[in-house]
């Protein structure tokens, strides 16, 4: 029987090509997209699992209130970590990371004893002996006990090591930074690495820490906690709060004054963050400046691999029942012959099961072929687990259950045909499930325009972003990295560089208007004004005198930094919202301290130097010196001449060192790269979803002609033009269309509206965005259904009523 029931299947799959094709294509098409976002979805999951002591390993977090909000940091002090394990003893292990570009994490310039040529590396950071446990890292060399306890030590990943020691023997060795040959970095230990373990924290370098502040104000280190077995979390952050009292609320006080600092410190608590919370989890007003994912988008992408999969399945309904009149003599011939109603409903469910067994393996072949064009877009390395124990199992149970959950309804509906009727030639085409066929399809078109409203929202909030007046000038500014290694000569060098025709101007300092750049912040309080009890936390950035000039910066008031005037060594410009927080109208001559004190001589326009997410906060410049970069200010149309002037430039200071060199527009572009991403993968499965929406209504509109075509025919007999055809099958599509309209509006709005609350400066969302999105949902309907209403008004009426 089952072998019948296939070659039966294989007939009808002969049959009718077209209707096959689309059966099986947008099946395929709704589970491939669903097969991508699972990989995605897992792959963002995985971080930080694999840890064997992940229940109990935390991150601490400290939170507190600022006018009205509540402010998150992860950044401690340096005695902080020892201080919690010696004093609770449910902490096991305490170990502290510092990632800070100011104490020289982040990307430096590395070579090896006995090298000359230096080489530009990411990922270094620095780190405590105890994080080696805490974070599982496993050694291929090197003693456990003894890897990141003296100054000057280093550890590598063990592709570093074969980079630079390619022998395979790097413990003992020694490496230089940043061209220093004065100050050597002995090689302690080489860390395996599993490309499977995926962690929140990327590096390929650690450092010793050789910090010796122990302040209880400077806050430079993330804290990480290993808990024992059954520990109530709660009580231990209850608990801490003892090292608030007394040790950290005391160092603030001496420093911090005014009512913002004294709410702060009066809603100061800690809390432990899971570390598998930390990738997904982590809403930090006061970043971290790691990468983080978004849970949010993990189950907004869930839902729209949910919505695409079941758009698919109501397609796969809509097809098998759109033909169902061709159908009917062989349920009733069956019949007639002494079939039973479960002999008939087996042969449909076997027949939607080979149907979705097809589509699958196309579906899984079609993501496999799309998925690097995927990992491109959402900047991942996914491949397809082919070697897994569990991927062909669960994509053979997902097909079988899928398969009979699709052919449930039309092999019940199938049937239910009764014998007499079919051959009377008086079949009921199934009008009393014209309800159920609308709301599927009302219910698709919606999910439709939803996703073109999120669609074009996100696209408009990009191009804010992207265009958006920054208060400074990011066009044509061109970043050289790695210009410490030029020592003495930096003065020199920029002089050179003005020499040239294709230079505007030129300034160093690693303080940029982009994110991945130098920070330093500082408390600054009012020097003869003890009765205004003022502190401001504000942003010092070292510049020197072209900075201003080189950026576009715009002073609002005074001036700025001039090489006239001697005493601009002591002066200081702040933006508006720092002489806003200082309560100054009119700043300039005003005395501040910072643990120096300062005259303010300007005050700039705000500028963005934060991702748009972020509200301007106070910022400082002061002269002084940081030159690991020099920015150049390019004259226009001159680009390429000026690259390579300028690169001729740096061979005859640094001959043997890579010229490294950025747009300031494209770090700026890369500053909201995760949200363009995100952005192109949700653009890329609403076009999935309404691809496979177009499908179904397709069908529906098959299902319509095959329902009324003998009406059409005669209606075409008795003189009916061509247009009142056309608008006959039409209308009633346009009705749903506009149905689904309006209940994607409210919704569409709600979901964007939330989704801007993330962006600090965002666009309005416009009336017209609805209106666009309904007019392209109609266009795609009118362009879907016309080809069947179309068809159905050419045909000769004579075929349709031979019949009768």
């Amino acid at each position: 029987m089952f072998k019948n029931y296939i070659k039966i299947a294989w007939r009808n799959i002969k049959k009718d090509k077209l209707f096959t094709s689309i059966k099986i294509g947008g099946f395929a098409v709704g589970i491939a997209a669903c097969l991508l976002i699972a990989l995605f979805i897992k792959n963002e999951l995985g971080y930080d699992t694999h840890y064997k002591n992940k229940d109990r390993l935390y991150r601490v977090v400290m939170q507190g209130m600022m006018n009205g909000e509540q402010l998150k940091s992860v950044h401690f002090q340096l005695p902080f970590a020892e201080t919690l394990a010696s004093t609770f003893p449910e902490i096991q292990k305490a170990g502290k990371i510092n990632t800070s570009e100011l104490f020289g994490a982040g990307r430096r310039a590395l070579r090896a004893e006995g090298t000359t040529q230096n080489n530009f590396e990411e990922g270094f950071i620095y780190a405590d002996q105890p994080v080696f446990d805490l974070l599982e890292l496993e050694l291929e060399q090197g003693n456990p006990e003894n890897l990141l306890v003296n100054p000057g030590s280093i550890v590598l990943t063990a592709s570093k090591a074969a980079k630079y020691f390619p022998d395979g023997n790097a413990v003992g060795k020694t490496v230089f930074l940043d061209d220093n040959s004065s100050r050597p970095y002995t090689v302690t230990g080489i860390i395996k690495e599993d490309l499977s373990k995926k962690s929140h924290m990327d590096f390929d370098f650690l450092l010793a820490i050789e910090d010796t502040n122990m302040s209880w104000s400077n806050n430079n280190y993330f804290t990480y906690v290993l808990l024992d077995d059954n520990v109530d979390v709660f009580s231990l952050e209850k608990k801490m709060h003892s090292i608030l009292d007394n040790f950290v609320i005391p160092a603030y006080r001496e420093r911090m004054r005014g009512e913002n600092f004294m709410e702060v410190l009066q809603t100061l608590e800690y809390k432990l963050q899971p570390i598998g919370d930390i990738h997904l989890k982590s809403d930090l007003k006061m970043g971290d400046g790691l990468k983080h994912g978004d849970i949010r988008f993990v189950w907004l992408f869930a839902a729209i691999a949910g919505f695409v999969l079941l758009l698919a399945v109501i397609n796969f309904i809509n097809l098998s029942t759109a033909k169902s009149a061709n159908r009917a003599k062989e349920v009733g011939l069956k019949k007639t012959v002494g079939a039973f109603r479960s002999d008939l409903v087996s042969q449909f469910l076997t027949e939607s099961i080979i149907f979705s067994i097809i589509s699958f393996v196309i579906g899984v072949l079609l993501a496999w072929g799309l998925l690097p064009t995927f990992n491109s877009i959402a900047a991942k390395n996914i491949g397809m687990p082919w070697g897994t124990w569990w991927f062909l199992p669960i994509i053979g149970v997902a097909a079988l259950i899928i398969g009979i959950i699709a052919g449930l309804y039309p092999a019940f509906y199938l049937s239910a045909f009764k014998p007499v009727n079919v051959l009377k030639g008086s079949l009921s085409t199934g009008s009393k499930s014209g309800k159920l066929r609308s709301g599927l399809v009302v219910f698709q078109f919606t999910t439709s325009v939803v996703l073109i409203i999120g669609t074009l929202i996100i696209y408009k909030q990009m191009n804010f972003i992207l265009d958006k007046k920054l208060g400074f000038n990011k066009e044509q500014v061109l970043v050289i990295k790695g210009t410490n290694l030029l020592k003495n000569n930096t003065e020199s060098f920029k002089e050179r560089l003005l020499e040239s025709s294709n230079v505007k101007s030129v300034t160093i300092s690693d303080y940029l208007p982009i994110e991945g750049t130098k920070r330093n912040g500082n408390t600054f309080g009012l020097i003869g004004n003890e009765g205004q009890e003022i502190s401001v936390p504000a942003q010092v950035w070292r510049v020197d005198h072209d900075y201003i000039q080189t950026l576009g910066l715009q002073v609002k008031n005074g001036r700025g930094f001039s090489e006239d005037y001697a005493s601009d060594s002591s002066t200081i410009v702040i933006n508006s919202s720092m002489a806003k927080e200082l309560g100054f109208d009119n700043p300039i001559g005003k005395r501040i301290n910072n643990g120096e004190d300062w005259t303010i001589i300007g005050v700039l326009e705000d500028f963005h130097y934060k991702n748009l997410k972020e509200e301007i906060s106070p910022v400082s410049l002061v002269i002084g010196n940081s030159p690991s970069m020099v920015s150049v200010k390019l004259n226009k149309g001159e680009t390429t001449r000026a690259i390579h002037a300028i690169e001729a430039i740096w061979q005859d200071y640094v001959p043997q060192q890579a010229f490294e060199y950025t747009f300031l527009d494209q770090e700026f572009a890369q500053m909201h790269d995760d949200v363009q991403r995100m952005g192109k993968i949700f653009n890329s499965f609403a076009l999935f979803a309404i691809l496979v929406a177009c499908l179904g209504l397709f069908a529906l509109s098959a299902f319509l002609v095959e329902q009324r075509k003998k009406e059409i025919s005669i209606r075409m007999v008795l003189g009916a033009p061509f247009k009142s055809i056309y608008q006959l099958l039409t209308f009633d599509f346009v009705k749903l269309i506009l149905i689904s309209i309006l209940i994607a509006t409210p919704i569409g709005w709600y979901l964007m509206s939330r989704w801007l609350e993330d962006f600090a400066y965002r666009i309005n969302i416009s009336w017209w965005v609805f209106l666009l999105s309904g007019l392209l949902a109609l266009a795609v309907a009118f362009l879907t259904v016309s080809y069947q209403a179309i068809k159905a008004g050419l045909v000769n009426p004579a075929k349709s009523l031979r019949a009768e």
